[in-house]
């Protein structure tokens, strides 16, 4: 059992001295740290059905980069750095499994999701005052899939990748640290999105 007294300079000696038994203990005294994290996203990763093996590999990886790459004159915290290495990998798990779903446009089956805190859902905020119907006129799978694809092909490819996101019920937050941008860069890319999708579906046939 490594010693709570143990001070981080110390515990990253042992740590690279390559000796199994103490890599061992040492990931058992930071675990808490990955636990918290997937349980944070638990949600999503199992809305794209993840497997949690596969997560907690991801996060062993994180994990083994932050002890091998900490610098404490630069890092505030080993802490601080391992929660950020792991965040960083669960992140870009769930970026890319969200843009292997969305290759085939089948798979994405309903424009009624919640996009918004207050409950409204996408077709609520790209209609007039209750006044469009989108939907109206789609009678078939076949429309429907037809409709996605213009989507896809209206969409950049940034503003598809946020389209997905949204998709998955992520807010613009959760987004802009999953792509790694601004909040008010994803705020932006969702208000384009909008005004895109309330064109494509007003010009449905």
């Amino acid at each position: 059992m490594i010693n709570e007294d143990i001070n981080e300079s110390e515990l990253l000696m042992l740590y690279r001295e390559e000796d199994e038994e103490i890599k061992n203990l040492v990931y058992l005294k930071y675990k808490p740290i990955i636990d918290i994290l997937i349980n944070k996203y638990r949600s999503y990763l199992k809305k794209l059905k993840i497997d949690f093996q596969e997560v907690y590999s991801e996060c062993a990886v994180g994990f083994s980069d932050a002890l091998r790459n900490f610098q404490e004159e630069k890092d505030s915290s080993l802490k601080t750095f391992i929660t950020l290495c792991v965040e960083r990998r669960i992140l870009g798990l769930i970026r890319k499994y969200n843009r292997g779903k969305y290759k085939n446009l089948k798979d994405m089956y309903s424009l009624d999701f919640s996009i918004d805190d207050d409950g409204s859902v996408l077709l609520d905020l790209i209609s007039d005052d209750g006044e469009l119907d989108p939907l109206k006129n789609i009678t078939s799978n076949e429309e429907y899939n037809e409709l996605l694809a213009r989507i896809k092909n209206k969409f950049t490819e940034k503003e598809f990748e946020v389209f997905s996101l949204m998709y998955e019920g992520f807010d613009y937050l959760a987004i802009a640290k999953i792509l790694e941008k601004s909040p008010k860069q994803i705020d932006n890319t969702i208000q384009r999105i909008k005004v895109k999708l309330k064109e494509i579906i007003k010009n449905v046939d």
